[in-house]
């Protein structure tokens, strides 16, 4: 009887969902594991000099840092299929962005967009993810195309498209990742209150957003 008991718990456990926690681990593994693929994808001296110029222009605008690192704090506020579909959503825009910016194709408001978008993701955060995945995700695609395009336009002339967005996409997801597992660490220090304070962060990351939109950062 014993036996048949644990049996039927057995299965009764394989049958359960996986914990909040362990889908967060899996999420951040398959994160990792992807910017270190694309970042090692090219090997030589002009692939190389492509990656890192490409990794270095979105490090190096406090604009992108903040969207992008708003954009993992939002999917972590959001949860479920969130935590990859929306980093995936602004990583596959940006990516088209980097080559309509590559190919010399203008785009309007490429600066304004870069602002609006740390207001608005983080914004979202702020406020608890309100919108449904299918709203949210083509939002942060339609940012993430911004994103892009300042990216691949000013991409060095020498330098090859291919391993300039393998540098570009492997610094986003790094940010993405950074904002995810910063929210969780701010989560698990805040206990029960978990949730709530990655929100209020991410509205500290709106408030910068419109300080660098308004000059004032």
């Amino acid at each position: 009887a014993i036996l048949k008991f644990n049996r039927r718990r057995s299965r009764h456990t394989m049958g359960r969902r996986a914990p909040e926690g362990l889908k967060m681990r899996i999420v951040l593994a398959v994160l990792g594991t992807l910017v270190s693929t694309t970042a090692f994808a090219h090997t030589g001296a002009h692939h190389t000099a492509g990656i890192v110029h490409g990794f270095m222009h979105p490090v190096g605008g406090l604009d992108h840092v903040l969207a992008m690192i708003a954009v993992g704090i939002l999917a972590y506020v959001a949860g479920g299929r969130a935590l990859w579909a929306l980093p995936l959503s602004f990583m596959a825009a940006m990516l088209a962005g980097g080559a309509l910016g590559i190919s010399g194709i203008e785009l309007p408001l490429v600066e304004t967009g870069i602002g609006a978008s740390i207001i608005a993701i983080a914004g979202l955060a702020a406020f608890g993810a309100p919108l449904p995945l299918m709203a949210t995700a083509p939002l942060v695609a339609f940012f993430g195309l911004f994103h892009g395009f300042a990216h691949g336009a000013e991409m060095p002339l020498d330098a090859s498209g291919l391993s300039y967005a393998a540098g570009f996409l492997a610094a986003t997801g790094l940010l993405h990742f950074a904002g995810i597992a910063g929210s969780v660490a701010v989560a698990k220090s805040a206990g029960a209150n978990g949730r709530l304070a990655a929100r209020v962060a991410s509205g500290a990351v709106a408030l910068a957003g419109a300080g660098v939109m308004s000059g004032a950062i």
